[in-house]
């Protein structure tokens, strides 16, 4: 079953975006408590969504979302933060059915794409996106500006 998160669904979520990380082998780098996600999934202004699977009743894997926007194509799109289902959950088209509910909500809004990053080492993650005829960007590259390097340049 595919639902909207809600505000119980909060420890969980976190708990499998640091199964999520353990696995990216970054799990030192996550930072995010239940109250920050509470703010952001279910404050005043919402501004990052969530949906979960549950299998046999215990929620099992997530897909958060937030609004991007294409200045080439005029409209809003889908950014797939994160994407994840329990190891143990896995095999029973959960993570296909999460993504088809993000391409619904973008083909009914009328946004123009669903799109995500995946690490180049993810082979089973590559394997399955490209079987739902999803295409990589090769020809671009991602760059990131956090921390001290952030800091720094705020304040020049």
């Amino acid at each position: 079953m595919i639902r909207i998160a809600t505000p119980e669904d909060v420890p969980t979520i976190l708990r499998l975006v640091r199964e999520l990380a353990e696995y990216e082998r970054a799990l030192h780098e996550v930072r995010a408590t239940e109250e920050d996600l509470r703010a952001s999934l279910f404050g005043p202004e919402p501004r990052v969504f969530a949906h979960v699977v549950e299998h046999e009743g215990e929620v099992v894997g997530f897909a958060l979302w937030f609004l991007s926007y294409s200045t080439w194509l005029g409209r809003h799109g889908i950014y797939l933060e994160d994407l994840y289902v329990s190891p143990h959950a896995r095999g029973h088209g959960y993570g296909k059915t999460l993504l088809a509910e993000l391409a619904k909500i973008a083909d009914e809004r009328g946004y123009g794409r669903v799109e995500w990053s995946v690490l180049d080492w993810n082979a089973p993650a590559i394997g399955f996106y490209t079987s739902l005829g999803a295409l990589p960007q090769d020809e671009w590259t991602v760059y990131r500006l956090t921390g001290d390097a952030l800091t720094r340049l705020a304040k020049s």
